[in-house]
């Protein structure tokens, strides 16, 4: 029997609920806490959730016209949104001025780095023998198709591409904000909108975040379309589209297939899958020696991605490279390590996903794409978003907001930085060795911890609330 919700509104898709319609089929549920906080909304003007305006009702000799609700809907939208993003806008700004004025050769590296794959692309030249000007000199490591997605930026003006991929990481961001804060942001009631624009400001600094205007990357970009394929109640598009995109564009994504599966999304996972198989085939028709040369060659060369055991691949084997093990000692351990901590991490993602928990059960899934990958490098953290809206919740419980604080104020600080400084310092003091390993892999043993905080302290924490039966409502 399916799970059955009162009817809610989905605060980014804007999509209602019938009533008596299944409203899990989005596999963003709420709990009993959850609905009621937004049933508790009593503002006459707006729907039940703060980050959405109520369309007026029909038959309610308003005798207004469609457009003239459509214009005035629009008009409250903005209004009601305007200071949140202004406020977002003037918190990021010092972020964006400080590395959009840096050298021009440090400026957004890897921006640069999809910008010479859909050149190549563009110009029918090799996309994968090809690096960035010096001191640079960056190989394109994406897939193929990656590189025709590209294509676009490669037409713009320098200049013109960062600043439309900066505005691009900034407005994933707040999407991602948006979905995983949305059990704490009804709290905020009329200041919602305001209460979102303070989060996407606070999290644009933790650490993952900060380096994606650093460097341009687009990891956040993927986080927010595996989000909102996860956490959309009504999606627009056929659900496991977007994460098919994501994982086309960037393999790591995938893990979020293993994960619609296991949580009983056996249509989402096929045509996730069907979304990848399509994108990856799709260069082999257009740049066949591009394809060629990725799958056959570039893809099995780690060190394209550059130096594995540097302090920013934060990912189990990473830690363990700088271990300096002997090989094979080294590999056997890693891939023991991946199967428990996968087997582990998965089980914990189903649970919470089958308990209504979908943040928590994205946020574990994206920490397996971390903590699994052979090469996870710092700015790939960008799931920590998702951790900290599960662990917040409704903002009811004052231990899970003040967990959420530390793991936010960890993430922000430079941890590995400041293990590199203690193994520089144990040349002189050898005791520092161990605790200098240590806090160099903080990001990843963060991460590891992060797991056993979402699987296990964070259920212990919650009233166990039944959502319906076990598995049910999945596509």
């Amino acid at each position: 029997m399916p799970r059955r919700y009162p009817q809610v509104v989905d605060n980014l898709c804007g999509t209602p609920a019938r009533q008596g319609q299944d409203a899990s089929a989005g596999c963003g549920q709420h709990d009993q806490d959850a609905e009621q906080s937004i049933h508790s909304s009593a503002h006459p003007t707006w729907s039940r959730h703060p980050l959405t305006v109520a369309s007026p009702r029909a038959g309610s000799g308003t005798g207004t016209t469609g457009g003239g609700r459509s214009v005035r809907t629009t008009r409250a939208l903005l209004t009601r949104w305007l200071p949140g993003v202004l406020l977002a806008v003037a918190a990021v700004a010092p972020l964006v001025i400080y590395w959009t004025t840096n050298p021009d050769d440090q400026r957004l590296v890897d921006l640069e780095v999809y910008r010479l794959g859909g050149e190549m692309a563009l110009t029918g030249r090799p996309v994968y023998d090809a690096f960035t000007p010096a001191p640079q000199l960056l190989p394109f490591t994406y897939p193929p198709i990656a590189a025709l997605l590209a294509v676009p930026l490669a037409l713009m003006s320098w200049p013109v591409a960062q600043w439309v991929w900066i505005a691009l990481i900034y407005l994933t961001l707040a999407v991602t904000v948006a979905y995983s804060f949305r059990r704490l942001l009804p709290r905020a009631g009329a200041w919602a909108p305001v209460a979102c624009g303070a989060l996407v400001a606070a999290t644009a600094y933790l650490m993952p975040i900060r380096d994606q205007t650093r460097f341009g990357q687009v990891d956040v970009i993927l986080v927010a379309l595996c989000l909102a394929d996860c956490a959309a109640r009504n999606p627009r598009w056929p659900r496991g589209l977007l994460i098919g995109i994501a994982t086309a564009v960037k393999l790591t994504p995938g893990v979020f297939l293993i994960y619609l599966w296991i949580s009983g999304r056996r249509r989402a996972a096929v045509v996730a899958a069907a979304t990848t198989a399509a994108l990856t085939l799709l260069p082999f028709a257009i740049i066949p020696g591009d394809a060629a040369d990725f799958w056959f060659s570039a893809l099995l060369d780690s060190e394209r991605l550059g130096a594995n055991k540097a302090t920013t691949n934060q990912s189990m084997r990473g830690m363990l490279l700088r271990l300096y093990l002997p090989e094979p000692l080294s590999t056997l351990i890693w891939l023991a390590l991946v199967a428990v901590v996968a087997w582990y991490g998965f089980r914990a993602a189903r649970r919470a996903s089958l308990d209504g928990h979908e943040i928590t059960g994205a946020a574990l899934t994206g920490l397996m794409a971390v903590l699994l990958s052979p090469v996870a490098w710092i700015h790939h953290l960008a799931w920590i978003v998702l951790a900290l809206g599960a662990l917040a919740g409704e903002g009811r419980d004052r231990a899970r907001l003040l967990m959420a604080a530390a793991v936010a104020v960890f993430y922000t600080v430079p941890v590995p930085w400041y293990g590199v400084s203690l193994l520089t310092m144990a040349r002189d003091t050898p005791w520092l060795v161990v605790p200098g390993k240590i806090v160099q892999d903080g990001y990843g043993l963060g991460a590891l911890a992060l797991v056993w905080i979402l699987a296990v302290w964070l259920r212990g924490r919650r009233p166990e609330v039944a959502v319906g039966p076990a598995g049910s409502a999945r596509e």
